[in-house]
């Protein structure tokens, strides 16, 4: 037996396999009143689509405040894998402000997870609003963000969709934090 290291490696991916979550793009009801859809692409630092790609997102509701099960509340909690084009989509509501530990107000934003072959660890994101122009320049986490990046965060209008690409790496590469 050598003394060398085995190197990394990942198994899988087994997302759709392993983490089922039925409708889980659905976090409100399509056509119910103040439903947003927010869609994208995953993308590898060459630009290609990540067709097995996994997003969970989680949010508070259009008040800011997260529910529970155990409040009888909609948990704001969203499952989609991406499909052969690395492409996913949520049908929610659009959050609410929430308040940071320190007590200033976050701007509305979804939190993002995302899980890929090839990554040891899931990865962190957040998708902000582009029709929250002062709330985002007072967001006590995208202040902290260099600008000439903050732009990886913002979803874009298009045509009443919200569109928010996530590039894991290369140019343009979506802003991830270490939590």
């Amino acid at each position: 037996m050598s003394g060398s290291l085995t190197p990394s490696q990942t198994v899988g991916p087994f997302f759709g396999v392993g983490l089922p979550f039925e409708k889980g793009e659905e976090i409100a009801q399509p056509g119910s009143a103040a439903t947003i859809r927010v869609e994208g692409q995953v993308l590898d630092g060459n630009g290609d689509p990540v067709p097995d790609a996994l997003l969970e997102i989680w949010q508070p509701d259009d008040r800011g405040r997260y529910g529970t099960v155990a409040d009888g509340q909609a948990t704001g909690f969203g499952r989609c894998r991406t499909d052969t084009e690395g492409a996913f989509s949520f049908i929610t509501v659009k959050p609410g402000a929430t308040p940071a530990p320190d007590g200033r107000a976050q701007a509305p934003h979804l939190n993002v997870t995302v899980f890929a072959r090839g990554l040891l660890r899931h990865l962190v994101t957040r998708m902000y609003f582009p029709d929250e122009p002062e709330a985002n320049a007072t967001d006590p986490v995208l202040i902290l963000v260099d600008p000439s990046r903050r732009a990886t965060l913002m979803a874009k209008n298009c045509g009443g969709v919200l569109h928010f690409d996530i590039r894991l790496q290369g140019e343009r590469e979506t802003v991830f934090f270490a939590i």
